[in-house]
């Protein structure tokens, strides 16, 4: 992607972004205010998140009976990686979508930029931005909200929706409630795929994102990822030869000793110099915006 494939707010600030050098706290701050949208910016264990909210209309409220829909993105990195699809394309693909949002008018949603989900060794989920951040959630009544956490989704065609979390309930036996709510989410997921026919949506275990974080927090949250079909289908091939490929998936560690074309090649780069702007598929975004402008009821 060159530095002029898109203009205005905010991709023109891209390829700034993804430079090892950037500050991407202040970009986006500067991205969110010259795009004059309403936004808070909260430190929570010494995580700092953005939170982008509908502009005030005093003629029109929320409706208090409708849970709000989250949309969620980490904005942090792997030290050493340009991050641009894990995950800089996300970021601003919901930058993107909340200005759209704004002018449709829609009104009961929330984005946030998460910090700190790129764990060091040895960090465990309860590190995780994600994970206190869920806590103040659960303080603030707002457990019945919809959360989509959006990751990897700047190389490829295909809409993956993770299930990632259902192999976590099976293997430690997982309240109901829990499962009901990451139902409800994958359905709603699907639903709105389907709607806006143009998307293609496959269902498959993914590695963890933020929806570990809120998941150790009691909140259910469904991770949306994107692949080029090619790679879902040799994926998904594989899942259904070796019930046990899920366990290699959801713990990189494990990647290492496993036939490297089985695993994504869009996933076996992230984390590293080779994650940079020139592996992605900007002519897919709009598609993404579209889904994740949908899934906030736009």
């Amino acid at each position: 992607m060159s530095s002029s494939r898109y203009k205005g707010i905010p991709w023109r600030r891209f390829i700034e972004f993804v430079s090892l050098k950037s500050d991407r706290f202040n970009i986006i701050n500067e991205l969110l205010k010259e795009a004059e949208l309403e936004f808070s910016t909260p430190e929570i264990s010494g995580n700092r998140h953005f939170i982008i909210r509908p502009n005030q209309d005093p003629a029109s409220q929320e409706n208090p009976d409708i849970p709000p829909v989250i949309l969620v993105a980490h904005y942090d990195r792997y030290e050493g990686s340009p991050g641009a699809n894990d995950n800089s394309a996300a970021v601003f693909i919901l930058l993107e979508t909340a200005i759209r949002l704004n002018k449709t008018g829609s009104k009961n949603w929330l984005i946030i930029f998460t910090d700190k989900e790129e764990l060091k060794p040895g960090e465990g989920i309860l590190s995780q931005g994600a994970y206190t951040l869920a806590k103040g959630f659960k303080s603030l009544k707002m457990t019945r909200a919809k959360i989509f956490c959006f990751d990897v989704c700047g190389t490829g065609d295909s809409i993956i929706i993770s299930t990632t979390l259902d192999y976590l309930l099976t293997r430690e036996s997982g309240s109901v409630k829990m499962q009901r709510a990451l139902a409800s989410l994958r359905n709603i997921a699907l639903e709105t795929a389907k709607e806006l026919r143009t998307v293609n949506a496959f269902m498959a275990p993914t590695p963890f994102s933020d929806d570990a974080g809120f998941f150790r927090a009691g909140l259910a949250a469904q991770t949306i990822t994107v692949l080029p079909v090619r790679e879902y289908s040799r994926l998904s091939a594989e899942l259904r030869k070796n019930e046990k490929f899920t366990e290699v998936l959801v713990n990189s560690e494990l990647w290492k000793s496993h036939p490297n074309k089985s695993i994504p090649e869009t996933w076996q780069v992230l984390n590293s110099p080779k994650d940079s702007h020139v592996r992605l598929t900007p002519e897919n975004f709009r598609l993404i915006v579209r889904f994740a402008h949908a899934l906030a009821g736009g």
